[in-house]
Formats: structure tokens, sequence, C-alpha cells
């Protein structure tokens, strides 16, 4: 028996563990300017995003930003107010990885940084920069 036959999908645990240890590799300075921002792993995005995101299929979405984000003067936490949210995706994510020659840590900081950027209002480049420096 090959090691492969006892393989199994990441779990959406393992997930969340990939998303902590990606924020904790990301730049002091970035990880400071999303603070209070809470990181959540999930199967799919529900149909409500589904349906506001436009997405056809529960596979069109990697992740998602939900809240005000700093450039939108989300600075400060208001009375009743969500606190941030940025959602994985695990079973996108997973069929993602799947087709693509990235690593699944790498495939996941990359959701995770881009969809933090939102928060922040991050160019692109910025973006692929504060990748680059998580490693």
């Amino acid at each position: 028996m090959t090691a492969l036959a006892n393989l199994q999908a990441p779990s959406l645990d393992d997930l969340e563990a990939l998303a902590q240890d990606a924020y904790a590799r990301l730049p002091e300075a970035f990880r400071r300017l999303c603070e209070g921002v809470v990181i959540r792993v999930e199967d799919f995005p529900d149909d409500e995003t589904m349906t506001e995101m436009g997405c056809e299929t529960p596979f069109d979405l990697l992740g998602l930003f939900r809240g005000i984000g700093l450039a939108q003067g989300g600075g400060q936490m208001q009375t009743g107010q969500f606190p941030n949210m940025v959602w994985l995706y695990r079973r996108p994510i997973l069929d993602y990885w799947a087709e693509h020659e990235e690593s699944l840590g790498h495939i996941v900081t990359h959701v995770l940084v881009h969809e933090i950027g939102h928060h922040v209002g991050l160019s692109d480049e910025d973006m692929e920069a504060i990748e680059a420096a998580a490693g």
C-alpha cells in the first residue's frame, strides 16, 4: 500500500491551522492593521453570499471579507456592529489546489492576504509584496 492510499482531504480545522500559520507569518506592520479581524473557515459560502456575489456555483468563491474596511472608515467599532471577518472556503480552496501547481499553504496565504487587503485598501502590488514577505 502506498502512502497516498491513506491520505484524506484537509479538514476545516486543518485549513484554520494553515490560515493561522499564514497570518502569523505576515509582516508585523500588516498584522497591526488587521487587529480585530476574525478569520473563519467554512466548507462553502452560504446561499445569501452566493447570491450577493453573483456566484454560479459554490466553488466560485475562495474567500470573502465582510465588514467595514479601514479604507471605508472601519477603524472604530460601532455599537451593534459585527466584527470584520475574513471567510475562507475550504472546498473551493481544495478544488483550486487540486487543479494548480501551488502548495496548499501558498493558496491559503494568497486568499488570506487578498481578503485582508480589502480591509486595509491595498493595491494588488502591495498584496503581492506582503505575500512575498510572508514566504
